[in-house]
């Protein structure tokens, strides 16, 4: 078994959204797969040499090696959650995928943060930014003097060099890297939050996973597991399924996910009823999340990029179950759009305008997104949060440097959350998806003001 730890794996993930967020240009993903450029994929993370640069300039999220000691969370005994079908699941009444299913519900902005434990206002929060020295009381959502809604940790899997599957389960003892982070997030009064992003293991974009037990063995196990950790844990918390993957099982379905076969029933024995498609893939998910960890809050994700269609992409998502979860995600743009502009680093190399015209007079700009955006809500009934929002400073000058990218997705959010209310929003998450973007500590301090002035007057949710 390849050795790989917490922050290679971080690091990798950090550079597994080449095709994430919004362009003018459509499929973004026209600089080939993952990987080039030297970023890395999570299908080929096995081999520390792919999985990116550890130490890479202004990167979050590298947070130190293998199964510290005295992990919090890691006591208590898994499968303690009760019993499956426990009542009052978030947001959902019954089983998912049972005969007869249950109506949909349309849950609203409000009644989601509730069920988190949180005000009725938008929601903010930040998430890539483990400390390098695994103290997670010093992750840079916790250094900001504000306490922020939301905390997020990527989970990734990767195939290890003799093909066997390898993932998040391995970097503290049975899987209490996610007790760790819910832990250490509730201590400070926030909510833990997970990206799960683990499709990518078989190759950004590559759906070849599906079809293999020894693949889909180690995806199930891992699905379930994060539950029943979340379950010892307890409390609240936030799960968001696999960016990017909705999107290319979208187009390479042609939006029938009933055409791509998913090895289920063979390796998900909750799920046995469930059919070996993506559908019962979808349904698997928010079988387990609701037997497993019913306080959980769980997500999947859309992608602006998978049709130029909105109605389609919330159509496809319904049919594989997102309409039944609790919340749908979004990324308004991966990297910072000055790191594009510039064109320099390898993460960067994407055509397309990407800086927003703050006007909206002239396109791109973000009335079209929220336009997107509130298709996608309304479509699936579910409020959203925007995943992954770059922390860009803005500029005159397109372009800029290594951590010191312009962009001017926060500034508007912050002056604008209104508009991110009235498109069906829940709340807003920070972070980086690759290395040299602008953090929290390379923005000259915008984002700390934001923050702060935003929570002496939060806008109400609806």
């Amino acid at each position: 078994m390849v050795l790989f730890s917490r922050r290679l794996a971080l690091g990798a993930a950090m550079g597994l959204c080449m095709a994430c967020g919004s362009s003018s240009d459509g499929n973004p993903n026209v600089d080939g797969a993952l990987g080039s450029g030297g970023s890395g994929s999570a299908g080929h993370a096995g081999s520390p040499g792919h999985a990116g640069s550890p130490g890479h300039a202004g990167s979050p999220g590298a947070s130190g090696g293998l199964g510290s000691s005295g992990s919090p969370g890691a006591s208590g005994s898994l499968g303690s959650s009760g019993s499956p079908g426990l009542a009052g699941s978030p947001g959902v009444s019954g089983s998912p995928g049972a005969s007869g299913s249950p109506p949909v519900l349309t849950s609203s902005a409000a009644e989601v943060a509730a069920k988190l434990g949180r005000p009725a206002n938008f929601l903010i929060g930040m998430g890539n930014d483990l400390d390098e020295g695994n103290d997670h009381n010093k992750d840079g959502a916790f250094t900001l003097g504000t306490t922020l809604d939301l905390h997020y940790a990527y989970l990734v899997a990767y195939l290890n060099g003799d093909g066997s599957w390898g993932s998040w389960k391995d970097w503290n003892p049975d899987g209490s890297f996610v007790n760790e982070i819910a832990n250490t997030s509730d201590a400070h009064g926030t909510v833990p939050m997970f990206t799960l992003y683990a499709m990518a293991a078989a190759g950004d974009g590559a759906l070849s996973g599906l079809a293999s037990n020894t693949f889909e063995k180690g995806y199930w196990g891992d699905v379930k597991l994060l539950f029943q950790r979340l379950a010892i844990f307890g409390k609240p918390a936030v799960v968001h399924f696999e960016p990017d993957f909705w999107a290319y099982a979208q187009q390479q379905s042609h939006g029938d996910p009933t055409s791509i076969r998913v090895a289920l029933k063979a390796n998900a024995p909750d799920c046995a009823e469930l059919s070996d498609d993506l559908v019962g893939m979808g349904h698997c998910i928010i079988k387990l999340a609701r037997t497993y960890a019913p306080k959980v809050l769980i997500g999947f994700h859309a992608s602006e990029w998978a049709s130029d269609d909105a109605s389609a992409t919330a159509a496809f998502l319904k049919k594989v179950g997102a309409d039944k979860t609790d919340i749908i995600f979004a990324d308004p743009l991966d990297r910072d759009a000055g790191c594009f502009e510039a064109g320099v680093d390898p993460n960067c190399q994407r055509g397309g305008k990407f800086y927003l015209d703050e006007t909206n007079t002239t396109s791109p700009n973000f009335h079209e997104y929220l336009a997107w955006s509130k298709a996608i809500t309304t479509g699936l009934g579910r409020p959203m949060i925007w995943w992954q929002v770059p922390f860009g400073v803005p500029s005159a000058t397109p372009g800029g440097t290594a951590g010191h990218y312009r962009d001017n997705r926060a500034k508007y959010l912050f002056n604008h959350v209104q508009e991110f209310v009235d498109a069906g929003g829940l709340g807003a998450a920070f972070g980086t998806g690759a290395g040299n973007q602008t953090t929290w500590d390379t923005d000259g301090g915008q984002f700390k003001a934001a923050v702060k002035k935003y929570y002496q007057a939060p806008t109400p949710l609806r």
